[in-house]
């Protein structure tokens, strides 16, 4: 395994530089600032105490050039909205894309995936990097995923209870997937997730739109689990750490004697895993990556894309005849013919 050393305070450019030369050089798939931390964290070269220093350290050779600024991936919070680009096409150009997409727009139509189908699910993970790894499976099974960043915002619970409120309306099972760091704040965050639910079943949207009540709400924490660790032989972090640099498992903890705390440390010992280190590997990924599909198959079924492959079907059919009854397919065909004629004309009268 690769060393890395983090500089001393006040470090110098040639410490700083090597530093970033050895995160460069680090077998590790791209993440954020603090997302560095974390892995450096599951591979045991610092502590979590030492979270906010990675993080602070990979910005300072950010800004120094040390580093390339899309090293990392930029928290959503943190993006801009409203930047334009100016389009390279022609207006003649442009045009002819949107009628080329009379012809295949359904592919891009949304229908109700749901419709007919017994559960609705979302899901919700602590970090980006967990986010990007299971991002691809949860949109070929239309599932809405995001990060919570540990204990998730108000109005992120609030936005993905009233998904939920609607669904049930519309007679379906209602589930919510977590994945998490396994630690004992990690599980509590876990079975705080109802509660932090209920508070929320007063509150109402300025439409109109009334309070979730989740007693029907299924959440199911299907990772970082303690036999997926010990299968795939994830690593083990000593000690309870948090993020303020304090240990849990330490009696001088304020939180020591706490019945979430002495439990953890009678079942498991002074020691944790973080939710990162399925992503320490290619086959840690994988497997991670397969221990999602199975999760939201057992609800879903393992005939779900096939059923949603029905669906965009029917759609795309549906065009297609109306485009045939209106001659609209043929219409189109004949105005492409004719930009595409036009195009040659001014392309030979260059030469």
């Amino acid at each position: 395994m690769n060393e890395i050393a983090l500089p001393r305070p006040r470090a110098n450019d040639e410490e700083l530089r090597e530093f970033a030369d050895a995160l460069k050089a680090y077998p590790a798939p791209k993440t954020s600032a603090r997302g560095w931390g974390y892995q450096l964290e599951s591979d045991l070269l610092i502590t979590k105490g030492q979270l906010d220093r990675v993080e602070k350290l990979v910005g300072t050779c950010i800004k120094k050039g040390f580093l390339p600024v899309d090293f990392v991936l930029e928290e959503e919070a943190r993006k801009f909205s409203g930047v334009e680009h100016p389009d390279t096409d022609t207006p003649v150009e442009y045009m002819k894309g949107y009628l080329e997409a009379v012809l295949d727009c359904g592919d891009w139509y949304t229908p109700n995936w749901w419709d007919g189908e017994r559960y609705y699910i979302q899901m919700i993970v602590e970090k980006i990097d967990l986010k990007k790894l299971f991002e691809p499976v949860c949109m070929k099974y239309h599932i809405p995923i995001s990060t919570s960043k540990g204990w998730s915002s108000r109005l992120q619970r609030a936005e993905y209870a009233r998904r939920f409120k609607e669904a049930e309306e519309r007679g379906l099972k209602c589930v919510l997937l977590v994945v998490g760091d396994f630690d004992p704040d990690g599980l509590r965050i876990t079975d705080f997730i109802m509660s932090n639910l209920l508070d929320l079943m007063n509150i109402n949207w300025a439409d109109g739109t009334e309070g979730y009540d989740p007693k029907d709400l299924e959440i199911n924490r299907f990772g970082l689990n303690y036999d997926f660790i010990v299968e795939n032989e994830l690593t083990w972090i000593k000690g309870l750490e948090t993020g303020s640099g304090k240990d849990l498992a330490s009696p001088s903890h304020k939180n020591y004697r706490m019945k979430y705390v002495q439990d953890w440390l009678k079942q498991y010992g002074a020691k944790k895993c973080e939710a990162n280190a399925v992503l320490k590997g290619e086959e840690r990924r994988d497997k991670a990556i397969t221990l999602c599909r199975r999760t939201i198959e057992s609800y879903l079924g393992g005939d779900a894309l096939l059923r949603f492959k029905i669906k965009r079907d029917k759609v795309l059919g549906e065009m297609e005849d109306m485009r045939q009854k209106t001659g609209l397919k043929e219409a189109v065909a004949e105005a492409l013919d004719a930009i595409e004629a036009q195009e040659e004309e001014e392309e030979d009268g260059k030469d």
